[in-house]
């Protein structure tokens, strides 16, 4: 059997593997000059390959149509891509909240060993190759004739398998391009929006003054304040930015908030807001005891010199100013209402958020390809026989942490094995 695959990202290359040790011709096209480029950014350059959570809490880790994902999971494993990379020569590593990394911090040994292992099975690779349509035998039976590409060539396929990636990171290749074709042939795109994405608030001036600080450690809570509704909360790492927050906890907030009910409305009118807790360890009257003993040893200082030791250098003129307490005052003249509203900034220091970065700077997409339309056991397509879906092409995405990247390799041996 002939088959071909559009798309040389994780997904793309995770197809063609399976395509081709199921016995088959196997060609994959990619419009970039080279193979996997969204690979080589992932993990800030390092390729977060995959989570060590066991797989059946993979699921709860996917906001996006999670259940539908059930069958490529048991297809395919986090355990599964670990061999797969250790018998190409590449040994990983597992960090901190259960990233699996490789154990050269490179993401390009991650990608060497797809191309290695590509080449071992004779797939035909064709770079800066655009394909223009996909070919159908007639309206009619809606089977797959093969595609045609930019210089007018049609090469013929059984099977073709589409995995171009959604439209987060457009610079790697990701434009679209998988949502056009599968319209063209009848199936239904949901709406493409940006999920692990930055987010913007309203108190840029605040976040600007704070930009680059990283927070660990810290708990959040994002809250539909009209409703008194809890969104979504987390504990982990955070980081300011000019225009906001990210980091994370704030990334894997927005896959939540993206799917909100009549979340743009509530955005605009100021409802939704950030609750961060910089102490979690320590409850209200802990974290008083703490302060007056910070307080105690510096006594004779003014209050703008003595929270070195609680807060980070770019937030201590912020929390100071919000605290409304003068900064010229000396330590031991701060009331203990005075010290109450400290405590209570440190445990709650709010932000409302304004809106969500664009599509361009999110790190997947949230929306696709109708899971609907598509077999989840084979991945595919119910409306044209021998098309088949993988990767972010599909309305799935899941949080930060490999989820993603897991999604991709498991799709992608799902539509090129034959199961």
């Amino acid at each position: 059997m002939k088959v071909v695959i559009i798309g040389g990202g994780p997904a793309g290359m995770m197809a063609a593997i399976a395509a081709a040790e199921s016995g088959n011709k196997v060609i994959l096209i990619e419009k970039m000059n080279s193979l996997g480029r969204k690979l080589l950014i992932s993990g800030k350059g390092r390729c977060n390959i995959t989570s060590s959570l066991d797989m059946d809490e993979f699921i709860k880790n996917i906001p996006g149509n999670g259940k539908f994902l059930y069958s490529s999971f048991q297809n395919f494993t986090n355990q599964d891509i670990i061999e797969l990379l250790k018998k190409q020569g590449l040994e990983t590593k597992v960090e901190r909240g259960n990233r699996v990394f490789p154990v050269t911090d490179k993401s390009v040994d991650v990608l060497k060993c797809f191309t290695k292992k590509l080449k071992e099975l004779d797939v035909k690779i064709m770079l800066n190759t655009q394909v223009k349509e996909i070919l159908v035998h007639d309206e009619e039976s809606k089977s797959i004739k093969g595609v045609k590409i930019e210089s007018g060539e049609e090469i013929l396929a059984d099977k073709v398998i589409i995995a171009t990636g959604g439209k987060s990171y457009p610079l790697t290749g990701s434009t679209g391009d998988g949502y056009k074709f599968a319209q063209e042939l009848g199936h239904t795109i949901t709406t493409i929006r940006p999920s692990l994405v930055p987010l913007e608030c309203f108190e840029k001036d605040i976040c600007k003054n704070m930009q680059g600080l990283s927070l660990k450690n810290v708990k959040i809570k994002i809250q539909d304040e009209e409703k008194n509704k809890l969104i979504y909360e987390d504990f982990g790492e955070m980081l300011f930015t000019h225009f906001g927050v990210s980091g994370p906890t704030i990334l894997s907030s927005s896959a939540h908030l993206v799917r909100y009910k009549n979340i743009e409305e509530l955005l605009k009118s100021k409802n939704i807001k950030l609750h961060i807790d910089l102490k979690p360890a320590l409850t209200e009257e802990k974290l008083d005891e703490r302060i007056l003993r910070d307080f105690e040893k510096e006594k004779n200082k003014q209050f703008k010199n003595s929270l070195d030791k609680l807060l980070p250098q770019k937030m201590i003129s912020i929390v100071i100013n919000l605290s409304e307490i003068n900064p010229e005052k000396k330590i031991n003249e701060i009331t203990k209402q005075e010290r109450a509203k400290l405590v209570k900034l440190l445990k709650n220091f709010e932000l409302h958020i304004s809106r969500f970065r664009t599509i361009d700077e999110a790190i997947v997409t949230s929306g696709g390809i109708n899971i609907k339309e598509i077999n989840p056991k084979t991945m595919e397509s119910k409306i044209v026989k021998g098309l088949y879906f993988a990767g972010e092409v599909i309305d799935v995405d899941a949080y930060t942490g490999g989820f993603n990247l897991q999604i991709a390799y498991s799709t992608g041996y799902t539509a090129g094995k034959e199961i």
